[in-house]
């Protein structure tokens, strides 16, 4: 079980890497180019949330409710059952999501009035979030589409074309930003042009994967189809559930539509520096693992079902406490070596790296909460992490407006974090009281051993690391060559001091045979 779990989590990790490396030379340039202004509050608001939409229907909702339903298709019915049910379900989606882009398109205004109210009173921001939201919302479509065939793609243990997929959209916006801003009188439009053909580009670059396959759907209505029927059935309560998280950055974003200027994109440029290990390790092992636990659902593997949990909590915990470290420790070496360069100034920087903080602290907890989440998901059980996801939602509102006035923008990343503790508790207690996850022996010793390597790298980080003033001074080959130097210092402490505790990764494999 494991080897295949490590293979393709391998595999999903690696394509991640290149998306996220790009990910981050993208959001390197826009800096430059347009700083921290009104107008790229405005592109962030109207890029982020058809983003949302994605994660929360397309690699939300929908995929939680599609994937362990296409995985009971391929093991219990016949490959034209399967295919029958991937047709349907590709014209219904695609007919919901073409009438749901256009009444969007048609309610831009009132969109942003909802997401980012503090724009009504600011003329500039609201015009132009408006309008750009009009040409970024179509991306919904596409990249739902291009989720949609993923998930085929994932279930038949194919990971790496979907993996690089988001390479595209990196790559596109990042031509729009040095190349087709320069045709618009508002330059930063062009980039919300980058992200409607980006979505047209990801979606035709899972054609030939599916080809090999024989799995490209031919799109057919089907509302009526007890498959179909199966999936909007678990889908719907799953459009508030499944990605909590994303609701709840989503909100952030309405509260700090309400702060100075530059506030939505410190918070932004934070978020993308945690997806880094989100994406890389809390996604790809969490999608790694939804396909297995639903054929151990299927089969009604109950052992294999907790084993395939418990690896995949070890593996987030071995590598989630350590990325928050860092994050924290590395916090202004990071934003400084990253976005330090002409439009964004020592100012932003500095804004940018309390976020990141605050946020950073969060990190474990919402890697976890989609390898819990999923623990619910591969037994088609979606109502539990709804009601879960209900009361977490409510905390992080609160916490929103607890911490919002002392602490500004920094105090909404905090809530977010605080928000994911709880929801990550919460999961687990329920996934150990339904006796969902039974864990084994060795806890205790795989605690202590993180704990002290983790406590080394602190050490390692405090004192070698220089202050942030120094960073502000440097050029960018020197910041990226001390950066690189931290990060693989800390790195090779953590893994040796491991490897002297005699951790060795055959830990986390066959974990069900463990006494």
């Amino acid at each position: 079980m494991s080897k295949k779990l490590v293979k393709s989590t391998i595999t999903f990790s690696a394509m991640t890497l290149i998306s996220r490396v790009l990910g981050f030379a993208r959001d390197m340039i826009v800096a430059h180019i347009f700083g921290a202004t009104a107008e790229t509050d405005a592109f962030f608001v109207a890029f982020k949330i058809p983003n949302f939409m994605r994660r929360l229907f397309a690699e939300g909702a929908f995929s939680q409710a599609f994937i362990p339903l296409l995985g009971e298709y391929k093991e219990k019915r016949t490959q034209e059952e399967m295919k029958t049910f991937i047709n349907y379900v590709s014209g219904t989606l695609a007919g919901i999501l073409i009438l749901f882009t256009i009444i969007a398109i048609f309610a831009a205004p009132w969109i942003i009035d909802l997401f980012s109210p503090g724009f009504m009173h600011d003329p500039i921001r609201y015009s132009l979030a408006t309008e750009m939201l009009r040409i970024t919302f179509p991306y919904v479509l596409f990249i739902s589409l291009t989720a949609f065939a993923g998930g085929i793609l994932n279930t038949h243990h194919h990971f790496a074309g979907p993996a690089f997929t988001p390479v595209w959209l990196n790559v596109v916006m990042i031509i729009a930003a040095l190349w087709g801003s320069r045709y618009f009188s508002v330059p930063i439009i062009g980039l919300a042009w980058g992200v409607f053909f980006a979505g047209i580009v990801q979606l035709l670059f899972q054609y030939p994967f599916l080809k090999r396959f024989d799995l490209v759907p031919k799109f057919k209505w089907g509302w009526k189809d007890p498959g179909v029927q199966r999936v909007l059935k678990l889908m719907l309560p799953a459009l508030f559930g499944v990605s909590v998280s994303q609701i709840g950055l989503l909100i952030s974003t309405a509260f700090a539509s309400f702060l100075q200027q530059g506030s939505i994109t410190w918070l932004y440029n934070s978020e993308r520096l945690i997806e880094f290990p989100l994406g890389i390790f809390g996604v790809a092992i969490s999608t790694v693992i939804l396909p297995h636990l639903s054929k151990n659902h299927a089969n009604k593997s109950e052992e294999e079902y907790s084993a395939t949990l418990e690896w995949a909590i070890r593996c987030v915990l071995l590598i989630g406490i350590p990325s928050a470290i860092g994050l924290v420790m590395l916090s202004g070496s990071l934003m400084t070596s990253m976005f330090n360069y002409g439009q964004y100034n020592e100012f932003d920087v500095l804004m940018s790296q309390q976020s990141l903080i605050a946020y950073s602290l969060g990190v474990p907890f919402m890697m976890l909460v989609k390898i819990l989440a999923s623990g619910f998901y591969g037994r088609q059980n979606i109502k539990t992490p709804v009601k879960i996801a209900a009361v977490v939602l409510v905390l992080n509102m609160v916490m929103n407006f607890i911490l919002m006035r002392p602490l500004q923008h920094a105090g909404i990343a905090l809530a977010a974090s605080i928000s994911a503790l709880a929801n990550c508790a919460i999961l687990f207690f329920w996934l150990v009281r339904k006796k969902i996850f039974t864990h084994h022996k060795g806890w205790f010793s795989f605690f202590a051993r993180l704990l002290i390597a983790n406590g080394l790298v602190v050490v390692f980080l405090y004192y070698l690391n220089p202050d942030i003033h120094r960073w502000f001074a440097w050029h960018a080959f020197d910041r990226f060559s001390v950066l690189f130097a931290l990060v693989i210092g800390a790195s090779l402490i953590y893994v040796a001091s491991l490897w002297a505790m005699r951790f060795r990764l055959r830990e986390l494999r066959g974990l069900k045979e463990q006494p």
